[in-house]
């Protein structure tokens, strides 16, 4: 998210000037974060207008934590602490290498989606057979991983990686996202789709709640930032574990097809450092390609710089086509990773 245009508070916290060491060693608890003045309350000011332009009096309640999540039962969500601060933006990019939801348009994304989670719990739509024919039943297991078909038209397309596929309950979450955000001409863009009749199914089912209160009324937060006792860095250890590399080594077939270890190729560039070059530039792209983590990309690459010094190999094609082939070679491997069963259920 861009640089906050309003004051954050009449006073900044001290961790504020710290460096990224210091700030690790802090419990979680002791930022001291709210919500009110930070661009974060800016989209949740949207999030109520676009709530508000439909007729629901609905609104979700909105706390920091740990991550985004709306918890069973609860008519509210869970915001990262990340997004409270700017300086926590920018420590989340350093140790992550992203920041998920880090943009105004990202933001109301997830927001969206959250809220779609949030309201099915605020009026227990779940309970519906309508509903549960309509897309399945929540008592379904979250799958471990799942491997979605891209060119479904049974489902719509919101988050990454086709997300609306990994579980009844995303499919209904990602169904109201589409059908809220603003100009989505949802019934023009899913014209032929079978994914029409859920959009029109949530239609329906919003004008059923017009002016409705929730039947859920309490405003339980779990795992509020205030009661997180883990520092910053076991937080960040915990979840770069969680996103880590599962990941097998079996691309030297394919880098040797564009880096050769024939010593007459000794004079050529070295592979690890052309790599190494354009990293961050080739890890973004294929990122946004497939919607794997940053984060697990960026240690892909540094096996493959690893193997490269190893094997001392050398750039073996012209450099502009070696960047053009090797991002090719990243997002196949990236896909095949995926689509042999690891997916990101986060959400």
């Amino acid at each position: 998210m861009s640089e906050n245009n309003q004051e954050m508070t009449s006073t900044e916290p001290d961790w504020v000037s710290w460096s990224d060491e210091q700030l690790l060693d802090l419990r979680i608890c002791d930022l001291q974060l709210r919500i009110p003045g930070t661009e974060l309350s800016t989209c949740i000011r949207q999030l109520s207008r676009e709530l508000q332009s439909h007729g629901l009096v609905f609104r979700p309640h909105i706390w920091l934590s740990d991550d985004w999540y709306s918890p069973d039962g609860v008519a509210g969500l869970a915001v990262p602490f990340y997004m409270g601060h700017p300086r926590l933006a920018k420590l989340e990019l350093n140790q992550m290498l992203e920041v998920e939801g880090g943009t105004s348009e990202a933001c109301m994304r997830i927001l969206r989606h959250e809220t779609g989670h949030a309201i099915e719990n605020a009026y227990h739509l779940r309970r519906r057979r309508s509903r549960q024919k309509m897309f399945g039943k929540s008592s379904v297991p979250y799958p471990d991983c799942y491997l979605p078909k891209p060119y479904s038209k049974s489902f719509v397309l919101h988050l990454d990686m086709w997300y609306a596929q990994s579980h009844p309950d995303e499919d209904f979450a990602e169904t109201f996202a589409v059908w809220l955000r603003p100009n989505s001409r949802w019934r023009e863009r899913y014209v032929g789709w079978p994914a029409l009749k859920k959009l029109e199914y949530v239609d329906g089912l919003m004008k059923e709640l017009v002016g409705v209160p929730p039947i859920v009324t309490k405003k339980e937060r779990v795992d509020p930032i205030g009661r997180l006792q883990k520092t910053l860095r076991e937080h960040y250890q915990s979840k770069r574990e969680r996103y880590g590399l599962d990941y097998p080594n079996f691309y030297d077939r394919d880098l040797r097809r564009l880096f050769s270890g024939d010593p007459d190729k000794a004079g050529n560039p070295s592979a690890a450092n052309f790599i190494r070059k354009f990293r961050k530039e080739v890890r973004r792209k294929v990122a946004e390609w497939t919607g794997e983590y940053q984060y697990t990309i960026d240690q892909v690459l540094r096996d493959m710089i690893t193997h490269c010094r190893q094997k001392n190999l050398h750039l073996a094609v012209p450099e502009d086509q070696a960047k053009v082939d090797f991002t090719i070679l990243l997002t196949v491997q990236t896909m095949n990773y995926l689509h042999g069963g690891r997916h990101r259920l986060v959400l």
